[in-house]
């Protein structure tokens, strides 16, 4: 994560950031079959979920 200091431009670098995390999540889950890897990968991908939606959230609050 980086911060350019605006507000705007740091929340759309977020956004992105989080959306590369769920592809990396998604192309190891396409991979690995044991339930005892599987599990957390899916936890961690939907965190990234809820963490895009957050983000997504302060950018409208941050543009209206």
């Amino acid at each position: 994560m980086q911060s350019k200091g605006d507000i705007v431009t740091d929340l759309n670098e977020d956004l992105a950031a989080e959306q590369k995390a769920r592809t990396t999540y998604d192309n190891i889950l396409r991979l690995i079959d044991d339930p005892d890897v599987r599990d957390p990968i899916k936890y961690l991908r939907e965190r990234e979920l809820v963490h895009y939606q957050r983000f997504g959230e302060a950018l409208r609050l941050a543009t209206d």
